[in-house]
């Protein structure tokens, strides 16, 4: 894995910021980018945006025409073998998601970061049921390389 990667991290303000930069320390976030990077892919340069629920939504609804904060959204700007990609992630509802599915915070992030950068090398889960199952395959693959459980089960 010795690619290139350039990591910007941000943070907007929000409720418990504190406690989502504790569980994303950028070592980590590059660790997760770095597994998620599919072979053929010689550099990324990635941005990863943990928001409130108003700019998730806000850029759901300008974007997909979604009219709610999602957990993650990718911006892809150029494929393999340069990935550029923004991943914007709604802390809020990863919480809420966690909670719900029985998960660690850190865990239910790191399959989201995965999923995003899947998206950004061109992966699509809403185009058949086919490539949905190859591509929640492929997050299960990474994320059991990286030691989190299967986040379908």
């Amino acid at each position: 894995m010795g690619r290139s990667l350039l990591l910007s991290l941000q943070f907007v303000r929000f409720d418990r910021a504190t406690e989502h930069r504790t569980v994303l320390p950028r070592h980590r976030v590059q660790r997760w980018l770095r597994h998620a990077l599919l072979d053929g892919v010689e550099s990324a340069e990635i941005t990863v945006r943990i928001v409130g629920d108003d700019e998730a939504r806000a850029l759901n609804r300008d974007y997909r025409q979604r009219d709610y904060a999602t957990n993650v959204l990718t911006f892809d700007y150029s494929p393999a073998p340069h990935v550029c990609a923004d991943l914007v992630l709604c802390a809020d509802v990863v919480a809420a998601e966690a909670i719900e599915q029985g998960k660690t915070l850190e865990a239910h992030y790191a399959h989201l970061v995965v999923h995003g950068t899947l998206h950004a090398q061109g992966w699509d889960h809403e185009t058949s049921d086919a490539e949905a199952e190859a591509m929640e395959a492929e997050e299960i693959r990474i994320l059991e390389k990286l030691g989190f459980a299967n986040p379908y089960a």
